[in-house]
């Protein structure tokens, strides 16, 4: 995470925007007497809302734990994607 302040940041914002898309760098723009802002990718966003979404679904959240444990426990069963569509059918 990566703290500047916003004339800072405006006057580099290519390499900030960057920083956060190719280095997955989260920046803080501090700004004087204002509120601040965090800058990410969309790609970080993306995941944060995604995990967000599993936390805040119990039965959801639960069925993710369930299946973690089956594969490491080696429960899988492996399917071609002819076998798929002919469960569908």
């Amino acid at each position: 995470m990566l703290a500047v302040n916003y004339s800072t940041y405006r006057n580099n914002l290519k390499e900030y925007c960057d920083r956060a898309t190719d280095d997955s760098e989260t920046i803080i723009v501090t700004r004087k007497g204002e509120k601040n802002i965090v800058v990410m990718s969309l790609n970080e966003y993306n995941n944060i809302m995604e995990n967000l979404k599993v936390l805040k679904n119990p039965n959801y959240f639960v069925e993710l734990f369930r299946s973690l444990q089956q594969l490491n426990q080696g429960k899988v069963v492996i399917k071609t994607i002819v076998e798929l569509e002919t469960m569908e059918q």
